[in-house]
């Protein structure tokens, strides 16, 4: 936050796509329901990940996406990192001096089916033999061949829009897609869920750990801005993705790692948490779904699920994705 108490400014750090910056909108309107004084000041960062067109996972994987705005909020560039919680390593610690101080309340977690303008299409089973699908998703690769072992899996990155209009043939270097599987969320938040085709239920694509959940990030030092992000912190949210992240750790995944984990909380705050693990062409998985009746301690969730998934052969699935 400013030197200055009375200009009350706050600098948003935050990835320059329009997801990404209706995000920040999201969480500026959260942020001035508080304060209506706030000065919110909006700094966009390019990350590497964003600047690399191809392949994430030799690249330093999703976690790209964090590492250029922790690098701003460390040196005192932004008071303020906003995170999708799914492209935030699990198999390193945050770095030195940060702290994540709230998690938005978590937003639907499902993934859609998403098919070109005039396509006649209404859901997977729709489409025929052979059908090219785009996703950079191991996790959603996985899954879609899992149900459907004869579809083309096609990698494909970018901001929403630009995959969309990839996939609709309104560029140069179209793709011969038949469709595309997205998150709900972000189309939702970008204005487009006329799009979707097809809502997939958590037991068919299970989500990424951490989906749909921003987090807000700070310098440990900065109690002033940690106080006030703490007042947007959803404890529910941060109970699920606490059993979720623990269980990613136990298994050493990383954001290309064929992983799958959501956990939620019943009428009596009871957890229940699923967590599966993949060969890339879902032909071979373990699976474990846990429940738990002491929602004070998802950690211990978490670490049993891992356990379990492990015990199954998870390691051998991460490692090199070899059949069970």
């Amino acid at each position: 936050m400013s030197a200055d108490p009375s200009a009350r400014e706050l600098r948003i750090g935050t990835r320059t796509s329009p997801m990404a910056l209706a995000q920040t909108a999201h969480v500026a309107r959260l942020l001035h329901a508080i304060d209506p004084q706030l000065r919110i000041v909006t700094v966009p960062v390019q990350t590497e990940a964003d600047l690399w067109h191809g392949d994430l996972s030799g690249t330093g994987g999703k976690g790209l996406f964090v590492k250029a705005l922790d690098a701003q909020l460390q040196r005192g560039d932004i008071d303020l990192a906003l995170h999708c919680l799914k492209d935030v390593p699990g198999d390193v610690p945050l770095r030195e001096g940060l702290v994540v101080a709230a998690h938005l309340e978590r937003a639907d977690v499902r993934d859609v089916l998403v098919v070109p303008e005039h396509s006649p299409v209404r859901r997977l089973d729709d489409l025929p033999h052979g059908a090219r699908i785009g996703t950079a998703s191991v996790r959603r690769r996985a899954q879609l061949l899992r149900i459907r072992p004869d579809l083309r899996i096609v990698p494909v990155r970018g901001a929403v829009g630009t995959r969309l209009d990839l996939m609709d043939g309104k560029l140069d270097t179209a793709a011969e897609l038949d469709a595309l599987v997205l998150a709900g969320a972000g189309l939702a938040r970008l204005g487009l869920t006329h799009r979707v085709r097809q809502i997939f239920e958590v037991e068919e694509l299970l989500p990424a750990v951490g989906a749909g959940v921003l987090s807000l990030e700070c310098r440990r030092h900065d109690t002033t801005v940690a106080a006030l992000l703490e007042r947007l912190n959803h404890e529910p949210t941060l109970t699920e993705v606490t059993a979720e992240r623990v269980m990613l750790q136990g298994l050493r995944g990383h954001c290309n790692s064929p992983i799958a984990g959501y956990c939620v909380t019943g009428p009596e705050g009871q957890l229940s948490l699923r967590g599966m693990v993949f060969s890339p062409d879902g032909t071979a998985f373990a699976h474990v779904h846990l429940r738990s009746d002491a929602p004070h301690d998802p950690a211990a969730l978490g670490a049993h699920a891992a356990t379990e998934l492990l015990s199954q052969g998870a390691r051998s699935l991460i490692d090199t994705g070899t059949p069970l």
